[in-house]
């Protein structure tokens, strides 16, 4: 499935909802979802499940702001470093 599709099918399901929730708080949703997400990375447990709820409630929070994910990420991430042109990386690693 391309982001688009996803993001177009959360939208279908959900935007409703979302968009009576509001912006504020559907991030604030987002925010408690990173927050399991960190719990799960730290223990182990349920991660990919986290892992897709933090996508759908950034996906949520993107269509109420009228921001299309793939094509952001597309230009975000052209397929190599936009820092050094590598791909891989080249860069120095930053600690």
């Amino acid at each position: 499935m391309r982001i688009s599709e996803f993001q177009n099918m959360i939208r279908e399901l959900y935007f409703e909802k979302d968009e009576r929730r509001g912006v504020e708080r559907t991030f604030l949703w987002l925010v408690e979802e990173v927050g399991e997400l960190a719990e799960a990375v730290r223990t182990g447990e349920n991660a990919g499940e986290e892992f897709a709820d933090v996508f759908a409630w950034l996906v949520s929070l993107a269509n109420l702001c009228g921001v299309d994910l793939e094509e952001e990420v597309g230009r975000k991430y052209p397929g190599y470093c936009i820092r050094c042109g590598s791909k891989p990386c080249r860069c120095e690693e930053v600690v």
